[in-house]
Protein backbone atom coordinates (compact mmCIF):
# COMPACT_ATOMS: atom_id res chain seq x y z
CA UNK A 1 0.00 0.00 0.00
CA UNK A 2 2.85 2.40 0.84
CA UNK A 3 4.39 1.71 -2.57
CA UNK A 4 1.12 2.50 -4.30
CA UNK A 5 0.86 5.76 -2.37
CA UNK A 6 4.42 6.67 -3.39
CA UNK A 7 3.57 5.95 -7.02
CA UNK A 8 0.49 8.14 -6.84
CA UNK A 9 2.46 10.90 -5.10
CA UNK A 10 4.98 10.82 -7.95
CA UNK A 11 2.13 11.34 -10.42
CA UNK A 12 2.71 7.99 -12.13
CA UNK A 13 -1.00 7.34 -12.39
CA UNK A 14 -0.70 4.52 -14.94
CA UNK A 15 2.14 2.58 -13.30
CA UNK A 16 0.39 0.52 -10.61
CA UNK A 17 -1.34 -1.98 -12.97
CA UNK A 18 1.96 -2.51 -14.81
CA UNK A 19 4.25 -2.66 -11.78
CA UNK A 20 4.24 -6.50 -11.70
CA UNK A 21 5.29 -6.60 -15.38
CA UNK A 22 8.10 -4.13 -14.64
CA UNK A 23 9.40 -6.23 -11.75
CA UNK A 24 9.03 -9.50 -13.67
CA UNK A 25 10.95 -7.92 -16.53
CA UNK A 26 13.79 -6.90 -14.23
CA UNK A 27 13.85 -10.39 -12.72
CA UNK A 28 13.80 -11.99 -16.19
CA UNK A 29 16.79 -10.04 -17.44
CA UNK A 30 18.62 -10.61 -14.15
CA UNK A 31 18.05 -14.37 -14.51
CA UNK A 32 19.47 -14.29 -18.03
CA UNK A 33 22.47 -12.31 -16.77
CA UNK A 34 23.29 -14.49 -13.77
CA UNK A 35 22.16 -17.96 -14.87
CA UNK A 36 21.31 -18.51 -18.53
CA UNK A 37 24.10 -16.44 -20.13
CA UNK A 38 26.98 -17.96 -18.08
CA UNK A 39 25.78 -21.56 -18.52
CA UNK A 40 25.03 -21.33 -22.24
CA UNK A 41 28.15 -19.28 -23.00
CA UNK A 42 30.43 -21.76 -21.24
CA UNK A 43 28.76 -24.60 -23.12
CA UNK A 44 28.94 -22.97 -26.57
CA UNK A 45 32.25 -21.09 -26.19
CA UNK A 46 34.36 -22.97 -23.62
CA UNK A 47 37.67 -21.73 -25.02
CA UNK A 48 36.64 -18.09 -25.29
CA UNK A 49 34.28 -17.54 -22.38
CA UNK A 50 36.02 -20.06 -20.14
CA UNK A 51 39.33 -18.17 -20.21
CA UNK A 52 37.88 -14.74 -19.51
CA UNK A 53 38.40 -12.77 -16.34
CA UNK A 54 35.41 -12.24 -14.04
CA UNK A 55 34.86 -8.70 -15.32
CA UNK A 56 35.14 -9.79 -18.95
CA UNK A 57 32.62 -12.57 -18.36
CA UNK A 58 30.21 -10.08 -16.85
CA UNK A 59 30.59 -7.82 -19.86
CA UNK A 60 29.94 -10.80 -22.15
CA UNK A 61 26.77 -11.64 -20.23
CA UNK A 62 25.66 -8.01 -20.43
CA UNK A 63 25.71 -8.27 -24.21
CA UNK A 64 23.68 -11.49 -24.02
CA UNK A 65 21.06 -9.67 -21.94
CA UNK A 66 21.15 -6.72 -24.34
CA UNK A 67 20.46 -9.08 -27.25
CA UNK A 68 17.60 -10.73 -25.35
CA UNK A 69 16.12 -7.29 -24.69
CA UNK A 70 16.21 -6.45 -28.39
CA UNK A 71 14.50 -9.72 -29.34
CA UNK A 72 11.72 -9.06 -26.80
CA UNK A 73 11.26 -5.30 -27.12
CA UNK A 74 11.20 -4.82 -30.91
CA UNK A 75 8.05 -6.96 -31.50
CA UNK A 76 6.35 -5.25 -28.55
CA UNK A 77 7.29 -1.84 -29.97
CA UNK A 78 5.94 -2.71 -33.43
CA UNK A 79 2.62 -3.78 -31.88
CA UNK A 80 2.36 -0.44 -30.06
CA UNK A 81 2.93 1.78 -33.10
CA UNK A 82 -0.60 2.32 -34.38
CA UNK A 83 -2.68 2.98 -31.30
CA UNK A 84 -5.44 5.50 -31.90
CA UNK A 85 -5.42 6.91 -28.36
CA UNK A 86 -1.77 7.87 -28.78
CA UNK A 87 -2.23 9.17 -32.30
CA UNK A 88 -4.97 11.48 -31.04
CA UNK A 89 -2.82 12.87 -28.21
CA UNK A 90 0.92 12.44 -28.64
CA UNK A 91 1.73 14.27 -25.42
CA UNK A 92 -0.68 12.79 -22.86
CA UNK A 93 -2.41 9.89 -24.64
CA UNK A 94 -2.39 6.42 -23.14
CA UNK A 95 -3.09 2.81 -24.07
CA UNK A 96 -2.52 -0.29 -21.93
CA UNK A 97 -0.57 -1.92 -24.74
CA UNK A 98 2.10 0.77 -24.58
CA UNK A 99 1.98 0.31 -20.82
CA UNK A 100 3.22 -3.27 -21.19
CA UNK A 101 5.94 -2.14 -23.60
CA UNK A 102 7.12 0.59 -21.26
CA UNK A 103 7.03 -1.75 -18.24
CA UNK A 104 9.28 -4.28 -19.98
CA UNK A 105 11.69 -1.55 -21.09
CA UNK A 106 11.71 -0.02 -17.59
CA UNK A 107 12.47 -3.43 -16.09
CA UNK A 108 15.41 -3.79 -18.43
CA UNK A 109 16.80 -0.39 -17.51
CA UNK A 110 16.28 -1.16 -13.82
CA UNK A 111 18.47 -4.24 -14.29
CA UNK A 112 20.92 -2.16 -16.33
CA UNK A 113 21.21 0.48 -13.62
CA UNK A 114 21.70 -2.04 -10.83
CA UNK A 115 24.38 -3.87 -12.80
CA UNK A 116 26.18 -0.59 -13.52
CA UNK A 117 26.22 0.12 -9.78
CA UNK A 118 27.14 -3.37 -8.54
CA UNK A 119 29.76 -4.01 -11.23
CA UNK A 120 30.92 -0.42 -11.29
CA UNK A 121 33.22 0.58 -14.15
CA UNK A 122 32.31 4.16 -14.96
CA UNK A 123 29.87 6.73 -13.60
CA UNK A 124 28.63 7.32 -17.13
CA UNK A 125 27.06 3.86 -17.30
CA UNK A 126 25.23 4.47 -14.02
CA UNK A 127 23.90 7.82 -15.22
CA UNK A 128 22.93 6.31 -18.58
CA UNK A 129 20.86 3.61 -16.90
CA UNK A 130 19.23 6.04 -14.48
CA UNK A 131 18.36 8.49 -17.26
CA UNK A 132 16.74 5.81 -19.43
CA UNK A 133 14.88 4.38 -16.44
CA UNK A 134 13.57 7.80 -15.45
CA UNK A 135 12.43 8.63 -18.99
CA UNK A 136 10.51 5.40 -19.54
CA UNK A 137 9.01 5.31 -16.05
CA UNK A 138 7.97 8.93 -16.65
CA UNK A 139 5.78 7.70 -19.50
CA UNK A 140 3.39 6.34 -16.86
CA UNK A 141 2.27 9.87 -15.85
CA UNK A 142 1.28 9.53 -18.76
CA UNK A 143 3.63 11.76 -20.73
CA UNK A 144 5.00 11.24 -24.26
CA UNK A 145 4.02 7.55 -24.25
CA UNK A 146 3.43 7.90 -27.98
CA UNK A 147 7.19 8.10 -28.50
CA UNK A 148 8.12 5.10 -26.34
CA UNK A 149 7.61 2.55 -29.11
CA UNK A 150 9.21 4.76 -31.73
CA UNK A 151 12.35 5.40 -29.70
CA UNK A 152 12.68 1.74 -28.75
CA UNK A 153 12.72 0.83 -32.44
CA UNK A 154 16.16 2.44 -32.49
CA UNK A 155 17.32 -0.74 -30.75
CA UNK A 156 17.09 -2.53 -34.11
CA UNK A 157 20.71 -1.59 -34.76
CA UNK A 158 21.74 -2.98 -31.36
CA UNK A 159 20.91 -6.48 -32.61
CA UNK A 160 23.67 -6.25 -35.22
CA UNK A 161 26.00 -4.34 -32.91
CA UNK A 162 25.96 -7.18 -30.38
CA UNK A 163 26.64 -9.76 -33.09
CA UNK A 164 29.56 -7.63 -34.29
CA UNK A 165 30.93 -7.57 -30.74
CA UNK A 166 30.61 -11.35 -30.28
CA UNK A 167 32.32 -11.99 -33.62
CA UNK A 168 35.29 -9.94 -32.43
CA UNK A 169 35.46 -11.87 -29.17
CA UNK A 170 35.22 -15.31 -30.83
CA UNK A 171 38.09 -14.74 -33.26
CA UNK A 172 35.90 -14.02 -36.29
CA UNK A 173 37.18 -10.51 -36.91
CA UNK A 174 37.36 -9.84 -40.65
CA UNK A 175 35.20 -12.83 -41.57
CA UNK A 176 32.59 -12.78 -44.32
CA UNK A 177 29.91 -13.10 -41.67
CA UNK A 178 31.21 -10.01 -39.91
CA UNK A 179 31.30 -8.10 -43.19
CA UNK A 180 27.65 -8.94 -43.94
CA UNK A 181 26.63 -8.19 -40.36
CA UNK A 182 28.62 -4.95 -40.42
CA UNK A 183 26.78 -3.77 -43.52
CA UNK A 184 23.45 -4.67 -41.88
CA UNK A 185 24.54 -2.73 -38.78
CA UNK A 186 25.37 0.39 -40.78
CA UNK A 187 22.12 0.23 -42.77
CA UNK A 188 20.01 -0.38 -39.65
CA UNK A 189 21.75 2.38 -37.72
CA UNK A 190 21.45 4.88 -40.57
CA UNK A 191 17.80 4.10 -41.34
CA UNK A 192 16.43 3.64 -37.82
CA UNK A 193 18.51 6.08 -35.79
CA UNK A 194 19.55 8.83 -38.21
CA UNK A 195 16.69 8.96 -40.71
CA UNK A 196 13.65 7.57 -38.86
CA UNK A 197 14.76 8.63 -35.38
CA UNK A 198 16.79 11.74 -36.07
CA UNK A 199 14.58 13.29 -38.74
CA UNK A 200 11.04 11.90 -38.54
CA UNK A 201 10.55 11.03 -34.86
CA UNK A 202 12.64 13.88 -33.44
CA UNK A 203 10.86 16.49 -35.57
CA UNK A 204 7.47 15.24 -34.39
CA UNK A 205 8.83 15.12 -30.83
CA UNK A 206 9.86 18.79 -30.93
CA UNK A 207 6.48 19.85 -32.35
CA UNK A 208 4.70 17.92 -29.60
CA UNK A 209 6.70 19.64 -26.88
CA UNK A 210 6.00 23.01 -28.50
CA UNK A 211 2.27 22.35 -28.68
CA UNK A 212 2.03 21.60 -24.94
CA UNK A 213 4.63 24.14 -23.78
CA UNK A 214 2.01 25.95 -21.68
CA UNK A 215 0.83 22.73 -19.99
CA UNK A 216 4.13 21.37 -18.68
CA UNK A 217 6.96 22.80 -16.54
CA UNK A 218 9.73 24.58 -18.44
CA UNK A 219 12.14 22.11 -16.85
CA UNK A 220 10.46 19.25 -18.74
CA UNK A 221 11.02 21.02 -22.04
CA UNK A 222 14.66 21.61 -21.21
CA UNK A 223 15.31 18.02 -20.12
CA UNK A 224 13.47 16.25 -22.94
CA UNK A 225 14.53 18.63 -25.70
CA UNK A 226 18.12 18.74 -24.47
CA UNK A 227 18.24 14.96 -24.16
CA UNK A 228 16.90 14.53 -27.67
CA UNK A 229 19.57 16.85 -29.09
CA UNK A 230 22.34 15.05 -27.20
CA UNK A 231 21.17 11.59 -28.34
CA UNK A 232 20.90 12.62 -31.98
CA UNK A 233 24.33 14.23 -31.87
CA UNK A 234 25.80 11.08 -30.35
CA UNK A 235 24.13 8.95 -33.02
CA UNK A 236 25.84 10.95 -35.75
CA UNK A 237 29.21 10.64 -34.00
CA UNK A 238 28.71 6.92 -33.36
CA UNK A 239 27.80 6.32 -37.00
CA UNK A 240 31.07 7.88 -38.13
CA UNK A 241 33.01 5.77 -35.64
CA UNK A 242 31.17 2.62 -36.77
CA UNK A 243 32.11 3.21 -40.39
CA UNK A 244 35.75 3.67 -39.41
CA UNK A 245 35.74 0.67 -37.07
CA UNK A 246 34.07 -1.73 -39.49
CA UNK A 247 36.17 -0.67 -42.48
CA UNK A 248 39.38 -1.11 -40.45
CA UNK A 249 38.55 -4.78 -39.91
CA UNK A 250 38.76 -5.43 -43.61
CA UNK A 251 41.78 -3.28 -44.44
CA UNK A 252 45.15 -4.78 -45.28
CA UNK A 253 46.54 -3.69 -41.93
CA UNK A 254 43.80 -5.46 -39.97
CA UNK A 255 44.13 -8.62 -42.02
CA UNK A 256 47.78 -8.99 -41.05
CA UNK A 257 47.07 -8.89 -37.33
CA UNK A 258 47.05 -12.06 -35.26
CA UNK A 259 43.78 -13.56 -34.01
CA UNK A 260 42.37 -11.83 -30.97
CA UNK A 261 41.14 -14.90 -29.06
CA UNK A 262 43.90 -14.63 -26.44
CA UNK A 263 43.16 -10.98 -25.94
CA UNK A 264 39.55 -11.47 -24.98
CA UNK A 265 40.04 -10.77 -21.30
CA UNK A 266 41.97 -7.60 -21.94
CA UNK A 267 39.56 -6.39 -24.60
CA UNK A 268 36.37 -7.56 -22.91
CA UNK A 269 36.35 -5.21 -19.98
CA UNK A 270 34.80 -2.21 -21.66
CA UNK A 271 31.13 -1.81 -22.44
CA UNK A 272 29.70 -0.53 -25.69
CA UNK A 273 27.56 2.39 -24.63
CA UNK A 274 25.39 2.36 -27.72
CA UNK A 275 24.76 -1.32 -27.32
CA UNK A 276 22.69 -0.51 -24.29
CA UNK A 277 20.80 2.60 -25.20
CA UNK A 278 17.69 3.56 -25.95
Amino acid sequence: MNLELAIEAAGLTRLTPHLPALLYSAAFFTFIHLVIAPVVSLWLFPETYGKMSRRARNNWCIHVVSQAHVVVIIPLAVRALNLQELEDDKAFGWNEQVGLLTAVASGYFLWDTLDAIINFIDLGFVLHGLACLAIYVGSFKPFLAYYAARCLLWETSTFFLNIHWFLDKTNRTGSTFQLINGLCLLVAFFVMRLVYGGLYVSTSFVYTLYDVRDQIPLLYIGIYLGGNIVLNTLNVLWFGKMIKSISSRFSGEQATKKPVSKGVSANGNGKITNGKAH
